[in-house]
């Protein structure tokens, strides 16, 4: 992953996205308060002059079109739907009409958006069959392979190969800080077993999880090449002053987006 600024904004690419993409962080806007400065989440009690304001800078950053953007409510599921020109939304502020956690499209222009402050964003892209994903993978999500749904979706829709698709993951909490009780291990190794199993341990009474690598196992077993995949080394919790973190906040924050989309035509 590179760091990269455009005057006070910091966001995060992949080399691996060779298509307009990012990952935000909480640098480089206008919001005040809990929210400064850089909240790109619609339903935090934000200033709707700020977000519009927050929005301009993070898509002028990255190369996408603020009138072109899709966006879904997530509901740390394992769904994901193939959007188009029709799903884009109005206006920054009109209210999403379907649930989802993962989108995708082929359509060039459409900005797909995840949301996160923890939880694990990851980017999708096809230099082949020219097709993008986004997907938001909590720890729920997570366990329900979150990750290979949109892998299986753009093959499905589009034609997609695993072996074409490069993926990116982007900054999320780490084992370091994601400590749970045993209800999360218990679900993890019940939806996944040997996939998730390496990267839980225990520490006394509690756990600690490992969101990110246990994502890239599930990309890997979808048929993602390794040398196909880029995970942030990033922890949202640690980074709080980078990051937006629910877990360090308590809920008390902003949110951050990931983005891609496909230029040109087909």
């Amino acid at each position: 992953m590179i760091a990269k600024r455009v005057e006070q904004l910091e966001y995060l690419s992949s080399p691996l996205l060779d298509t307009p993409h990012g990952f935000s962080t909480r640098l480089g806007g206008v919001s005040e308060g809990e929210l400064a400065s850089l909240n790109l989440g619609c339903h935090r009690g934000d200033r709707p002059e700020n977000l519009r304001e927050n929005y301009r800078r993070f898509c002028a950053a990255i190369g996408a079109d603020p009138a072109s953007l899709v966006m879904t409510r997530q509901v740390h599921g394992a769904a994901v739907r193939a959007v188009g020109r029709a799903d884009v939304k109005g206006d920054l502020l009109d209210p999403v009409p379907f649930e989802a956690d993962g989108l995708t499209t082929d359509v060039p222009g459409v900005a797909l958006f995840i949301f996160s402050a923890d939880c694990v964003p990851i980017l999708f892209f096809d230099p082949a069959a020219r097709a993008v994903g986004a997907c938001h993978a909590g720890w729920r999500g997570t366990a329900g392979a979150i990750a290979r749904a949109t892998v299986t979706a753009m093959a499905a829709r589009y034609g997609c190969r695993p072996s074409d698709i490069r993926a990116a993951i982007g900054p999320a909490i780490g084992p370091c800080c994601f400590e749970t009780d045993e209800d999360v291990p218990q679900a993890m190794e019940a939806a996944l077993g040997p996939l998730a199993r390496p990267h839980m341990a225990r520490a006394g009474e509690k756990w600690h999880v490992d969101l990110k690598a246990i994502n890239r196992a599930i990309l890997l077993e979808a048929g993602l090449a390794p040398e196909h995949i880029d995970v942030s080394d990033a922890c949202t919790c640690c980074e709080h002053e980078r990051f937006w973190s629910h877990r360090y906040t308590g809920g008390r924050r902003g949110s951050q987006a990931a983005a891609v989309l496909l230029e040109g035509g087909r």
